[in-house]
């Protein structure tokens, strides 16, 4: 029978399709690369939803995030994404968190709830956080490097973080996945040089900006702004969801 799903069972099957239907993603960031990755998950057909992100839709967010609009100004990143996933998929259960994941904040989340979980944050110590987590209760994890001040969408590929090279973010999570232990991690990086961006953006100007939280968070700050564009956090996004797919189905295997 045609439904919605109908161009995807074809390739998984319908018990492929009985697998995304009974899983369960926490996606961590829903920004340009986990806004993407919430979108093809939600027209993949998976059941269920946690998405996690404290910050507002700003106007910078436009050239780049798909839950980005002139509408969705100024609105929780987490109640837009929501709202779109149910406009996509309005049998999906969807679980939403005005949280900034940290080690002080990782107490709300049973790692063990989850069938899969995608970190699409930009801070180091909460995607270590998230990756020890992730290891304690033996749950799949897929981490996005850095995919900001970079242009070319072709160079991204899937590896163990102990494979990785170039990438400046990588280097960092190998190290510090090493002291922690952590063996594997599946990631999505880049070997192409990071730019420089052209001009940083004045530290007022973020200061005003709508998806700036009103306190200070500990720890990040950044001594620039990243540049970046809709067809690289895009393609990573979609590499990730790509890789939770397959894995949670069975496909391939």
């Amino acid at each position: 029978m045609l439904d919605q799903f109908s161009r995807t069972r074809l390739l998984l099957g319908h018990e492929g399709m009985d697998k995304l239907k009974d899983a369960r993603v926490a996606v961590f960031g829903i920004g340009g690369v986990g806004g993407y990755a919430v979108e093809a998950l939600a027209r993949s057909g998976i059941g269920a939803l946690d998405l996690i992100d404290d910050d507002k839709v700003c106007l910078s967010n436009i050239n780049r995030q798909i839950i980005a609009t002139h509408r969705t100004v100024g609105k929780n990143k987490v109640d837009v994404a929501e709202e779109r996933v149910h406009d996509i998929n309005p049998d999906c259960v969807v679980r939403t968190y005005k949280t900034f994941y940290m080690p002080d904040t990782a107490g709300q989340f049973n790692f063990a709830d989850y069938d899969y979980v995608i970190d699409a944050i930009d801070t180091v110590t909460g995607k270590l956080e998230l990756v020890m987590q992730a290891d304690k209760t033996g749950t799949p994890i897929i981490s996005s490097m850095g995919a900001g001040n970079k242009l070319d969408p072709t160079a991204f590929e899937v590896a163990d973080i102990y494979k990785t090279s170039i990438c400046p973010l990588a280097k960092v999570m190998r190290r510090e996945c090493r002291k922690r232990g952590i063996k594997s991690l599946k990631v999505v990086y880049s070997k192409e040089e990071p730019m420089r961006p052209i001009e940083d953006m004045a530290a007022n100007d973020s200061a005003d900006c709508a998806c700036q939280p009103g306190a200070e968070r500990e720890g990040t700050q950044r001594r620039s702004i990243p540049g970046s564009t809709a067809f690289v956090p895009s393609v990573v996004g979609l590499i990730i969801a790509g890789e939770v797919i397959k894995d949670l189905s069975g496909f391939g295997k």
